[in-house]
């Protein structure tokens, strides 16, 4: 059996019902989440679910989830002795990244990601650091950031719609 976590960051309110519906599909079981405020983005909801299935349901859920949108996730699977752990993140404006873990739940960037990324930038060191920063997901880090620490007795930075 695998075990992880979900963390919906953000849902609107209408679609927190079928989030329930997909990942539950995705279990092969019902599942109900408790729902709270979402202080970050008004009118939004989120949720953390302790998850156990077949290995690779960590998978099957972000698939399950992916592209809805308004709809900010983290997946995590655990790693064990027989396969290793991965991580699904996705904002509604940069989709889904996947990235494999270590057992303390390190990223972990493949040798060949390394070695295009120095391909790509050659001797420039801002272009070596972008590369990183994108095969670690740091786009995802950073737009997910404040919506993870938003919990009762934590700072809120509020978002604010510029148009």
């Amino acid at each position: 059996m695998a075990r992880g976590v979900l963390y919906v960051h953000s849902s609107p309110r209408a679609l927190c019902p079928h989030v329930e519906w997909a990942v539950g599909r995705a279990l092969g079981h019902a599942v109900n989440f408790a729902w709270v405020d979402q202080p970050v983005l008004g009118g939004s909801q989120r949720t953390e679910f302790s998850w156990q299935g077949e290995e690779g349901a960590g998978a099957r859920i972000a698939s399950a989830l992916r592209g809805w949108e308004h709809l900010r996730y983290e997946v995590t699977e655990d790693p064990d002795a027989g396969h290793d752990g991965g991580r699904w993140m996705h904002t509604p404006d940069l989709g889904v990244f996947f990235a494999q873990t270590d057992t303390v739940g390190n990223t972990v960037v493949p040798e060949d990601r390394i070695r295009y990324a120095m391909e790509i930038a050659g001797s420039n060191a801002l272009e070596l650091h972008r590369e990183l920063r994108l095969a670690l997901g740091q786009a995802w880090d950073d737009e997910l950031e404040p919506f993870r620490y938003s919990g009762e007795g934590n700072p809120v930075v509020w978002l604010h719609k510029v148009g």
